[in-house]
């Protein structure tokens, strides 16, 4: 793998050096052109959790709350808001001058049919509907959620920074199965997607909602005013690094989301580009396995997996440089409130010998795991592999099974067994701020069938998770958090296996972008 990217690397300064004669004449000022980490495939930011279609949510949709650069929940549609004495219930009167693209108004019924879209598919958004006893709108600019019992976590919820994001859409549209795709990309957002230009594999154009009025504080993280400076963004396809280095090198395009790390040496030297740390917390690698299907419908054989991890193995085959990794055996992100390392060794040093002898004892028969390798996806390509290799030296067979990242995210809704096109495991990733405490974590939602792919069931968890959700001391929340970690680790309920940074690389005549846990396009300037 090392060889692989020192090749990588001089094949990208040979064309680094020999690309400028023959490029395309440098995109309009009004048109910003960016490179996204994957290609956009599933429009519905509801019906998945991908980050591309989060992406696509921010661009069109528009958020009750959001998250600032400091991490403080903001009103966002919300002018303002009241809870009562007893934080039982809640009242939202929305701010003037919201309308959907179509120029409909935007009401307080549309936000509620939308909370309750959401409320059905997202970790948290379940935990906060299982504890309202009604939600309704007052008039058309007002709406109140009444709990029947504490949630600590109203305005955390509502202004959820990353996937699944409680995006505001019409109620005609919001009252769309959850389980169903939507079929109509009618926001209020800033940008209006322009389905009629869409090409799959090749590009995803939004043009400038001129009707939007933002807010009138600066803007700050995914909270205050959405300016939009630029008449039309395109989001260009371009799943080879080498050409996506080439092409920022060359003016054709104007931004990176996420260059491999093993470029970023070669786009350090381009005078013409600036990296840019836009999500400072970092993100987090997933190991996740399927509950459903043998052989991980065993608690041994999963715990055996987790005791073949090496964190390291991971950091250094997809990162690369210490500069940009963290091996860090929390769950919820070290350097935050809730973190607490794992005991012992595990994820620091695997343990092959007791892995096999689990595997033995659960009477595993030496069926091969199907692990989902994502071959699109610079940052997952290697991770794959190393499972194969670490999971082997622990006593596992392992077909790993390579496909675009779209395709496994299409596939890891499958529920099925391996032979009708079901999988055992895949890894993921998320930006930290959504992993920050067991409710916002979709990874430890063990509810079974409801849970996020891979499907955990168990009712001690979610037992946890509610003591958490209800809890208002902090210094309890930790504990309970600590005891949430302690349970998956106990199940085995999934892996985490480090923390990663990156910058993205933008030319040095863009400015505006804005730190945050998701790379959003407005405020973004191209002089």
């Amino acid at each position: 793998m090392h060889v692989m990217r020192r090749l990588r690397q001089a094949a990208a300064c040979l064309a680094l050096s020999t690309a400028v004669a023959a490029v395309a004449a440098p995109a309009s000022a009004q048109t910003l052109k960016m490179v996204a980490h994957s290609d956009l495939k599933v429009l519905d930011p509801i019906w998945t959790t991908a980050f591309i279609t989060r992406n696509h949510g921010y661009m069109i949709y528009d958020t009750l709350f959001a998250q600032d650069a400091d991490s403080r929940i903001q009103p966002q549609m919300v002018d303002k808001y009241e809870a009562s004495a007893d934080k039982l219930s809640w009242t939202f009167t929305l701010r003037d001058g919201l309308e959907w693209h179509d120029g409909q108004p935007v009401t307080a019924e549309d936000c509620v049919a939308s909370i309750k879209r959401w409320g059905a598919r997202d970790s948290l958004g379940q935990q906060m509907m299982a504890s309202v006893g009604t939600m309704k709108a007052i008039d058309a600019k007002t709406f109140q959620i009444v709990f029947k019992e504490p949630f600590g976590l109203v305005l955390d919820a509502l202004g959820k920074p990353s996937s699944t994001v409680p995006f505001m859409m019409p109620k005609r549209v919001a009252e769309t199965d959850p389980f169903k795709q939507i079929d109509d990309y009618t926001g209020s957002g800033p940008f209006i997607f322009k389905k009629d230009e869409w090409k799959p594999g090749e590009k995803v154009v939004y043009v400038k909602n001129t009707k939007y009025k933002p807010r009138a504080e600066p803007a700050s993280g995914l909270a205050g005013g959405k300016v939009v400076k630029v008449d039309r963004v395109e989001i260009i396809e371009m799943p080879d690094p080498q050409q996506q280095v080439n092409a920022i090198a060359a003016g054709e395009i104007d931004v990176i989301e996420q260059p491999p790390h093993d470029l970023i040496p070669l786009l350090r030297k381009e005078k013409g580009v600036t990296l840019y740390n836009w999500n400072p917390l970092g993100h987090q690698f997933i190991f996740r396995m399927n509950w459903l299907q043998p052989p991980f419908n065993n608690a041994k054989i999963r715990e055996a997996a987790l005791l073949s991890i090496r964190q390291e193995d991971y950091l250094k085959a997809t990162v690369g440089e210490p500069e940009f990794y963290k091996v860090c055996t929390a769950a919820f992100i070290c350097g935050t409130p809730n973190a607490v390392n794992a005991p012992g060794d595990l994820f620091v040093k695997p343990n092959f010998e007791k892995s096999k002898a689990l595997l033995k004892e659960a009477g595993y028969d030496g069926t091969p795991i199907v692990l989902l390798q994502s071959t699109t996806l610079p940052v997952l390509t290697n991770m794959a592999p190393v499972t194969k290799a670490l999971l082997e030296q622990g006593g596992f067979k392992v077909d790993m099974q390579s496909m675009d990242w779209q395709t496994v995210v299409t596939r890891r809704t499958n529920k099925g067994p391996v032979s009708q096109g079901g999988w055992n495991l895949f890894h993921t990733f998320s930006v930290a701020a959504d992993i920050l405490n067991p409710i916002s974590t979709s990874y430890m939602v063990a509810n079974g069938d409801k849970a996020w792919f891979g499907w955990p069931n168990d009712p001690e968890m979610e037992k946890l998770r509610d003591a958490y959700a209800k809890e208002t001391d902090p210094v309890k929340n930790k504990e309970l958090a600590a005891a949430v970690q302690a349970r998956a680790l106990q199940t085995a309920q999934y892996g985490w296996v480090g923390q990663w940074y990156g910058p993205g690389a933008m030319r040095s005549n863009i400015s505006g972008w804005l730190k945050a846990p998701v790379p959003v396009m407005w405020n973004i300037e191209k002089k």
